[in-house]
């Protein structure tokens, strides 16, 4: 394989991700400062590491132990403003290592903070309800770091959302109407956001603490070995060679590298690095090869096994087994990547694109030969997750796997050694993992492993993959990834605070339900009974307003905290107009994703035009319209569950009648929004074409044969217009 398939080096994606996403422009440092920031990184990855494989600590320990590190480094990795992080570094008796006193004050003081509620355990259930003073102060410095930590991570809207929340729970009784309540004291707002369960220390930082931050790590590790460059070059052998084959291979790559990823900048950055430039060089515009990327890779967060952080949140909030949240994405996600990949085929067809030629694709058989042994460090999550295990331990096993894979299995042709030591190494993982040991015992044969690892690597002169500084490194940046969403998971524990302090989630929902009621009431009068009765159009407008409203709130906080906030506050009503609690979730989930490429803040789609040197609102709303097909599928789901696979009700009839009327209806979108059929459309053909692909995702047999019967005469032209077409003469 040329060099010029091949990925950018570790440091390179790093510097492309730290340039295009802002939760990765970290603060340049200088010795002392540089060396403490590292080993507290590579510390916290032990840590996480540790826990996976040997067993979690005490719940409240765990999650303080987790949130002192991250929202701590927080303060030393990243700057209080722009101007600060783009000044050169100098280390002065003010500024040690370059980062200010003040940083490194407040980074102790979160800290501490954080660490004094596993001090107090013990005396925690007589406290809570009658906080001292000193709770109280503690609980302050908690509640205004995390704000600034927030901020420096990733920016203004989520600490604003929060502190708009606690204004609410201070000031209750100045609301209007329904809002009003009797308000809270500080100290009660302090007890019940610090000492509780509930607020701060809730389920949202506990997830991030026990399953994201592994998956993270795995995924990073995964990169590093060189799973990601197998993926991208199985998706070039695949579809490279066909019309407009670079567009082809970044669905593709996309959806494999979001596997390992759930992260649609990085997915953006690391397949966009190879794939837009070989888009424009075949003839696509640089918006279109931008968005191409960027609506692709927003699908990284919701791609089986690994997803996105919120599908991890699901496990906690519906009580499901996660291999339930990998059955229920697969077929969304198929949809989602099936639309971009119709709407990149048409637009090639249109403007008579080529695909790849055999020079400029990798050779499958020799990248396999190579790449194949990075395959078991996914196929053993996998196993593990589908098992019913806990994801954590599926997370520790794929991390250990990636180590054993980079360490001991050489770039070239494997040596018996490396085939001995992969085999046995492998043996004492699985010993570990599924022995029933206890803490000891499991130490012990780790220690084996390691000491086997060393002898092998040293003594039996192989060369691997990765060396021992790649996997410190992996570990460092791992947990660099892994801080900006630890702050947003402690943030939105506010917001959940304030919701069951005052119990504003249940007016939010009534108020919402009461609108889309009298919406449904107007729409009644111009739509059929026999199309849609008036209790489908009320769940439609409830639908609209909390896809809208999560759209918006996209735009300024990332996925996890969007998809935190909705459920609060916005599915309970749909569970009230009778959804499914997993069909709502995933409803929220999907709208918050989103948000990545939708205009004015869509920060895939503004990474992938920075790569494309395009306009990145031009890139952002092409996005948009590729993306098209995920902004259907939900309301789909929605109204047939069945496309969920494991929703109450599967039933096979409803699952192909849904999941075929869905595939025909995102046909007739691609073909509409890229004017392309067989030949080049007409206006009225658009026309009909999307009200045909609106009828027919609609779950309901009548309303597919209206859009069938809407969508006939176009498809008879075309088909006469190619026949002529290809006529000789």
């Amino acid at each position: 394989m040329t060099p010029s398939h091949a990925l950018p080096d570790s440091k390179k994606l790093q510097e492309l991700e730290e340039q295009f996403d802002p939760e990765m422009r970290f603060r340049p440092t200088v010795p002392p400062a540089t060396q403490i920031v590292k080993w507290l990184l590579i510390v916290l990855s032990c840590f996480h590491f540790y826990t996976a494989g040997f067993g979690l600590l005490r719940e409240t320990t765990h999650r303080s132990v987790h949130m002192s590190f991250v929202l701590g480094l927080i303060f030393l990795v990243f700057a209080f403003n722009a101007k600060s992080a783009a000044s050169k570094p100098v280390s002065r008796w003010y500024a040690p290592g370059g980062v200010p006193l003040a940083d490194w004050l407040l980074a102790l003081l979160c800290a501490t903070s954080v660490m004094y509620i596993p001090y107090i355990f013990e005396d925690l259930a007589m406290r809570v309800g009658n906080p001292s003073t000193l709770d109280v102060v503690m609980g302050s410095i908690l509640f205004f770091t995390l704000l600034e930590a927030t901020r420096r991570s990733m920016g203004w809207p989520l600490p604003i959302i929060a502190l708009i929340f606690t204004g609410y729970s201070l000031f209750g009784p100045v609301f209007p109407g329904l809002l009003q309540h009797a308000g809270a004291s500080w100290s009660v707002f302090i007890n019940h956001q610090y000492l509780t369960s509930q607020g701060i220390y809730g389920v949202a930082i506990g997830v991030v603490a026990t399953y994201v931050f592994h998956f993270v790590l795995f995924g990073v590790l995964a990169t590093r070995v060189g799973l990601g460059q197998l993926f991208l070059d199985i998706a070039a052998s695949v579809a490279g060679r066909y019309a407009g084959g670079p567009a082809k291979v970044s669905v593709f790559g996309s959806a494999m590298f979001g596997m390992l990823s759930g992260s649609s900048v990085a997915n953006t950055v690391t397949v966009g690095s190879l794939t837009i430039p070989a888009m424009i060089r075949v003839g696509y515009k640089r918006e279109f090869a931008g968005a191409v990327e960027a609506a692709a890779s927003t699908g990284g967060q919701i791609t089986p096994p690994v997803l996105g952080a919120a599908a991890f949140l699901m496990i906690e909030f519906l009580n499901v087994p996660y291999q339930t949240i990998i059955a229920a994405a697969a077929v969304p996600a198929f949809m989602h990547f099936f639309g971009v990949f119709m709407q990149v085929h048409f637009e090639a067809k249109r403007y008579g694109l080529r695909g790849l030629n055999d020079d400029e694709m990798p050779k499958l058989r020799e990248s396999l030969a190579l790449r194949w042994p990075t395959l078991i460090p996914l196929v053993l999550l996998i196993a593990i997750l589908v098992s019913g295990r806990t994801p954590y331990l599926a997370a520790f096993v794929g991390i250990t796997s990636c180590a054993i894979v980079g360490l001991v299995t050489p770039t070239k042709a494997i040596r018996p050694v490396s085939w001995v030591l992969l085999v046995v190494l492998h043996g004492l993982l699985m010993l570990m993992a599924f022995g029933g040991f206890d803490e000891g015992v499991k130490m012990a044969l780790f220690a084996v492993g390691a000491v086997l690892t060393f002898l092998g690597t040293r003594f039996g002169r192989i060369t691997g993959r990765i060396h021992y500084g790649t996997l410190v490194e992996a570990f460092e940046t791992g947990a660099k990834y892994a801080l900006a969403v630890g702050a947003a998971a402690a943030t939105v524990g506010i917001v959940i605070g304030v919701v069951t302090l005052t119990g504003v989630g249940f007016k939010i929902s009534f108020i919402i339900t009461g609108a889309a009621q009298a919406l449904a009431g107007g729409l009644s009068t111009f739509v059929p009974e026999m199309l849609m009765s008036t209790q489908t159009l009320t769940l439609l407008a409830a639908l609209v307003m909390t896809g809208v409203v999560c759209i918006l709130m996209g735009c300024g906080i990332p996925t996890t905290a969007n998809y935190i906030i909705m459920v609060t506050v916005a599915a309970p009503t749909l569970v009230q107009l009778g959804v499914e609690p997993l069909v709502a979730h995933f409803f929220v989930f999907y709208y918050g994703v989103l948000a990545d490429i939708t205009p004015p803040v869509a920060l895939a789609a503004y990474a992938a035009a920075g790569m494309a040197g395009s306009d990145p609102f031009r890139t952002g709303t092409t996005a948009f319209r590729l993306g098209l097909g995920k902004a259907l599928v939900p309301f789909v789901f929605v109204f047939s569950p069945s496309l969920i696979l494991v929703a109450k009700g599967f039933t096979w009839p409803d699952f192909l009648m849904t999941f075929t009327g869905c595939i025909l209806g995102i046909l007739l979108l691609a073909a509409a929004l890229s004017k392309f059929f067989l030949v080049e459309m007409k206006r009225w053909e658009q026309l009909m074409c999307l009200a045909g692909a609106l009828l027919m995702v609609a779950p309901s047999f009548n309303a597919t044969l209206v859009g069938l019967a809407l969508a006939a005469p176009m498809v008879v032209r075309h088909l006469a217009a190619r026949k002529r077409a290809l006529l000789p003469g």
